[in-house]
């Protein structure tokens, strides 16, 4: 038995060390090309919408990261943020070209995730988000 629970210890260090090199190994990722992207940004006459929402993307997934850091969850609901703003970004860099079938489903997409994401609120206020346990 007593091998079985030093076995089980390394094994938990070895996880906890894994998230925690990913974790800087993505953030720093996440910083390091939000910076070159901001630097290519203020290059230019002014920022595009398209700028200003691939920053806003950089943002959520840098926070995603800090939250990690600070909870040990990961908060799907930032993930769903990352999706429907990464949709946006879609919709309002190619609307001009895009099919209109194509843009009903981009649309449905961001109804979609945006209705996941008043789901996972009020269940959050229903019936707690289990960090008090």
């Amino acid at each position: 038995m007593q091998i079985d629970h030093i076995i089980e210890k390394i094994g938990n260090i070895a996880v906890e060390s894994f998230h925690i090199i990913g974790l800087f190994v993505i953030g720093g990722t996440v910083a390091w090309t939000s910076v070159h992207e901001y630097i290519l940004i203020m290059e230019k006459p002014f920022a595009s919408l398209d700028d200003i929402l691939l920053l806003f993307i950089y943002l959520e997934l840098g926070a995603m990261v800090g939250i990690f850091f600070k909870t040990k969850k990961l908060p799907v609901i930032f993930l769903l943020f990352i999706s429907i703003t990464a949709l946006t970004r879609y919709l309002a860099v190619d609307l001009k070209t895009m099919e209109s079938d194509r843009a009903i489903m981009v649309v449905g997409a961001i109804l979609v995730l945006s209705t996941a994401v008043l789901i996972l609120r009020y269940s959050e206020k229903q019936f707690g988000d289990g960090s008090e346990h």
